[in-house]
Formats: C-alpha cells, sequence, structure tokens
C-alpha cells in the first residue's frame, strides 16, 4: 500500500481549511494588506525553508533468499548422499554423490559442457584452473590451456576426492555457480535412480534478500542501485538497495483474460537482517525527489477562490495573500515557488 500526498488529494482538504480560516479573496492584493480586508493575522506561523523533498512510496514485500535454481544431473547412477535443507555448499564441496562419488561445486559463470582432458583449451579450461589453484592443487599455470601439469593436479584433486585418478574431469562431475549456494530443497530423495538430466536440488544464493512484485504502472520506482528502506515485522527500519529488476508474465488461468505483466524486484542488504530467515516487510521505495527547495508545511496552503493555492506571508504586524507553485509532497510539507517567496519568510498556518 502506498502512503503518498498527491495534489489531488489535499485539494479538498485546502477548500475547507481556506473557507473557514480566511476569507478568499476574488483577486490578490499586490502590497500588503490590512488584516480588515480579510487577511488578519496568523495565530501560527511556520517557516519557509529550503530543503530536499523525497516522496516514498511503500509497497508489501517478502524476506528470504530469493528465487531458487534447479540443479539436474549430469551422472546417471544412484543417489548415495544429499546435504540437509538450509546448508550452504561452497567451493570444493559436494553438491551430493552419485554411486558414492561427490557432484562438485565451484566457482564461475560457464556451464560445464564437455568433459576437460589434457590438450583441451578454452576459457572452459582456464575457470577449472582458477578454482583448482584456489582450492591449492597448483604446479600449473593459470591460462586456457589444459597441459599435463593441469593433468597432475586434477589426479591430485582426484585423489583427495576418493576418485578415480584420470586426470580427466569428466562432465557432470563439477557444477559451476556464481558463489556458496543454500540448499533450498531436494527434489528426489537419497536412494534414488537418475539420469542426464533428472532435476535431483533446488539451490538459492546464501545472502538474504527482500523480494517485491510491483505493477507496470510502478516501474519507475524499480531502479536497479537505487537505495530503499525495508521495515521489519519488529518495526525496525534498515537500509538496502535495488540489486536487481525482472519483468514476468503471469499467464492468466482463463483463457479469455490477458496476461499480467509484473515487475520483480530485488533487493540486497549490506548486512543481513539478523534472526529472520523468511518473513513478511514492507520496503520504502524513493517515488521522487526535488533537491534545494522551498517548502512550506502542507496546511499552510490556501485554496483561492480563482483557483489554484497560495500563502499568507506574515511580516511583522502585517501579512498579505500571494499566489504560489506547488510542486512534489512529501512527509507533510510541499513544495513552493512564485509570490516573492525567500527562505526565512514566515506564512501563516491555520489552527
Amino acid at each position: 500500500m502506498s502512503r503518498k500526498w498527491t495534489t489531488a488529494a489535499v485539494a479538498g482538504a485546502l477548500v475547507a481549511v481556506g473557507a473557514t480560516a480566511f476569507v478568499l479573496v476574488g483577486g490578490l492584493p499586490a502590497a500588503e494588506t490590512p488584516a480588515a480586508a480579510g487577511s488578519s493575522l496568523a495565530a501560527v506561523t511556520a517557516d519557509v525553508t529550503k530543503a530536499t523533498l523525497i516522496d516514498k512510496e511503500s509497497h508489501d514485500g517478502s524476506l528470504g533468499y530469493g528465487d531458487a535454481t534447479a540443479l539436474a544431473a549430469r551422472l546417471s547412477g544412484t543417489v548415495t548422499w544429499m546435504p540437509t535443507t538450509g546448508a550452504t555448499v561452497k567451493r570444493g564441496e559436494s553438491l551430493y554423490k552419485v554411486d558414492s562419488d561427490p557432484v562438485v561445486l565451484m566457482y564461475g559463470s560457464m556451464p560445464a559442457y564437455r568433459s576437460l582432458a589434457s590438450g583441451d583449451k578454452g576459457t572452459d579450461v582456464k575457470q577449472l584452473e582458477k578454482n583448482l589453484w584456489a582450492l591449492g592443487y597448483r604446479g600449473f599455470t593459470v591460462d586456457s590451456e589444459y597441459t599435463s601439469s593441469t593433468a597432475e593436479a586434477v589426479e591430485q584433486w582426484q585423489e583427495d576426492l576418493g576418485l578415480e585418478e584420470t586426470g580427466t574431469v569428466e562432465l557432470g562431475r563439477v557444477l559451476f555457480a556464481s558463489g556458496p549456494v543454500r540448499i533450498a530443497s531436494h527434489t528426489v530423495e537419497k536412494g534414488a535412480a537418475v539420469q542426464l538430466g533428472t532435476e535431483v536440488l533446488q539451490t538459492t544464493a546464501t545472502g538474504r534478500v527482500a523480494t517485491v512484485e510491483l505493477d507496470v504502472a510502478d516501474q519507475r520506482l524499480a531502479k536497479k542501485g537505487a537505495k530503499v528502506d525495508v521495515t521489519l515485522p519488529d518495526g525496525t527500519t534498515v537500509p538496502a538497495k535495488i540489486s536487481g529488476v525482472e519483468t514476468t508474465v503471469e499467464q492468466a488461468e482463463n483463457p479469455n483474460d490477458d496476461d499480467v505483466t509484473k515487475i520483480q524486484v530485488t533487493i540486497a542488504f549490506s548486512k543481513a537482517p539478523a534472526g529472520l530467515n523468511e518473513a513478511s516487510v514492507a520496503v520504502l521505495f524513493v517515488a521522487s525527489q526535488r533537491e534545494n527547495v522551498l517548502t512550506v508545511p502542507v496546511n499552510a496552503l490556501l485554496a483561492l477562490a480563482e483557483g489554484g493555492y497560495g500563502l499568507q506571508v506574515v511580516d511583522g504586524g502585517a501579512t498579505r495573500i500571494v499566489a504560489v507553485e506547488t510542486g512534489l509532497f512529501a512527509d507533510g510539507r510541499v513544495e513552493v515557488s512564485g509570490g516573492g517567496l525567500a527562505e526565512g519568510m514566515k506564512v501563516g498556518v491555520p489552527a
């Protein structure tokens, strides 16, 4: 649900305020107007201030680990071991075991698509070598060539894992991800027979994120890198940042209805909220921002008889009503301009 001031929302209220607290004049006076002329000295005044106004909208979201990714088997056999749900798997550790042999996680952006052996060249070779080096297996140059030295390091790695020491990395023995993964769920149970392409696990990132689903009309709020505030169930508000924006299409259940396009926003924390895994949250997005503008309290605005808004400027014991243009409404204040306004002036505020 959005919480913000809008010009339309305050217009009706301002007419009532102006009608009861001030005489609405047909033509604005060019100079100071005596109180007897319909502009009595205000009992309460407020300063015209220069400030940055930030209009925010609140939308419901959820705290969790983001979307899950399916991991499919690239080796056939029987699943003999799986990590517990919620466990974190890091580089060099087992994602699961097939026929008692581990399927190992390594880091990288390129998925494995072939077996690797001496004589092979390519980006995938360099990616493998970077991981071997990071795991402490050395004696080769990290480049795009799979040499005999690379094969020797692979044999050492295979020996430590209890694998046959072939010096060749078979397709399916290693799966690559951008970093550590969290086991979200098991798609099959231990003891299940799997074939090439059988889904085995669902994984997520290890860091908690907030996700918000926005309507297309609110797409302006979803700017990658933009700062947001997230209110947790205990009322604590923590800073965060939009880390991802994705357009999704929800297919209509009824063939006669149109599909619905949504904006999926992922929000990352510099420090994950403690003690929470999954929860409902409220996310405050910046809808608009105006820097270094003149502002007054919203209830200082007067609805003028000829249309638009004005302010009662108080100068010592005299007052005058000036017409103003309104801009952004936020946090009970409004951007104003015109009427010879300047920072530090005082304006009347209806009681």
